[in-house]
């Protein structure tokens, strides 16, 4: 009788998993769908940020600054934010100034875009 309600307590289990792991769809709530939007690399994530000692660092340890993240290199998004510092830098250590993306913009397509003034006038010498 024991061995009875222990295989019966087993089988009962393993039913509910099955059936609950088949009905995925019923305990899911799609109106608060994450996304995540992670591709950016951790040198345009520092030049987003404005962290220039960060940016520096990077380019130290060997990161590429013409390596397109997210379609865009480190020198396109310091244009597109303005962050001027970054932009004299990353030319400093070579970043490619005509460089385009997949649509054809440079990184002074990119200031021009966001009206970043002082990266226009930079990105124009």
């Amino acid at each position: 009788m024991k061995k009875s309600i222990v295989y019966l307590g087993v089988a009962l289990v393993a039913f509910a998993n099955v059936s609950l792991a088949s009905n995925v769809n019923l305990f899911s709530n799609t109106s608060h769908k994450i996304e995540f939007y992670d591709t950016v690399s951790p040198l345009g994530n520092a030049v987003f940020k404005g962290d220039l000692e960060t940016v520096k660092k990077f380019v130290e340890y060997g990161a590429d600054v013409n390596e397109k993240s997210d379609g865009m290199s480190p020198l396109m998004i310091a244009a597109r934010y303005n962050k001027v510092e970054i932009i004299k830098y990353l030319l400093s250590k070579g970043a490619d100034l005509n460089k385009k993306d997949e649509n054809g913009f440079t990184a002074l397509k990119y200031a021009e875009l966001s009206n970043a003034n002082e990266a226009i006038q930079l990105l124009k010498k």
